[in-house]
């Protein structure tokens, strides 16, 4: 709560609040243009979901690091207020630009890639994120027109740890966690050619048990020779906490 407002507190390099990026009048200009892509975006969720969603207004923004596969791409987060000031609803707007994929399939059949990752997002997770959509900036501080798809600031993600699991359950959650990315195949692809390809033998299952040792070999070796490179000093590292 600052001077009886909340607003988002910077924490660089990794969130820094807008003010402290950029001057008044390029920050007036961008604060304005993600208020007219928050209307847009707020136009491709379901109605109910609207509905929810139009009782809440734009307060702060700040930009945020995001994760390895995203480094480099535009990423704000949005604070929004709903009754009061105890009734927060924060938002991440992340830039999605055209997949890797396209050059070697096909362009996707959504203009706007921001749609083509939540429609994606939609056909492979069984429950999505309530706020999850999309919308554009027609034109960004750098003249350029960019994609971004918007979700709640929220980390959903849960994981076992593999190192308290006896033989079992580690069993189990790798039948757990193929079952997943199977289902996501099938919901996302042609699950009759699918099944067709895997057939009813174990070659499929062995292959990929190979690949997986392998991968995992690499990526130790990887992990080495950043440690390496740290302690030799090519590389600088930062100590973090948790």
């Amino acid at each position: 709560m600052v001077a009886g407002r909340r607003q988002i507190l910077s924490d660089p390099p990794l969130l820094v609040r807008v003010d402290e990026l950029l001057d008044d009048t390029n920050r007036d200009r961008l604060t304005a243009q993600i208020a007219e892509s928050i209307d847009m975006y707020a136009g491709t969720l379901e109605t109910d979901r609207r509905a929810l969603f139009e009782q809440f207004d734009f307060v702060d923004m700040a930009r945020k690091v995001v994760g390895v596969g995203s480094v480099g791409t535009r990423c704000w987060i949005l604070l929004m207020l709903g009754r009061d000031d105890q009734d927060p609803l924060l938002l991440q707007i992340k830039e999605a630009d055209t997949s890797v994929l396209a050059e070697h399939v096909g362009a996707s059949q959504y203009r706007n890639q921001g749609q083509r990752v939540v429609a994606g997002q939609r056909l492979m997770q069984a429950a999505s994120d309530i706020m999850l959509g999309w919308t554009h900036v027609k034109q960004s501080i750098d003249g350029a027109e960019r994609d971004f798809y918007v979700r709640q600031l929220l980390d959903w993600k849960g994981i076992a740890v593999a190192e308290n699991m006896d033989t079992r359950a580690m069993q189990w959650f790798g039948e757990l966690c193929g079952a997943t990315l199977a289902r996501a195949h099938a919901r996302s692809g042609d699950r009759i050619a699918i099944a067709f390809y895997l057939g009813n033998s174990d070659r499929f299952d062995q292959a990929l048990a190979r690949f997986a040792e392998v991968y995992a070999d690499q990526n130790e070796r990887d992990h080495q020779a950043l440690l390496d490179a740290a302690k030799s000093g090519r590389v600088q590292a930062a100590a973090t906490t948790a």
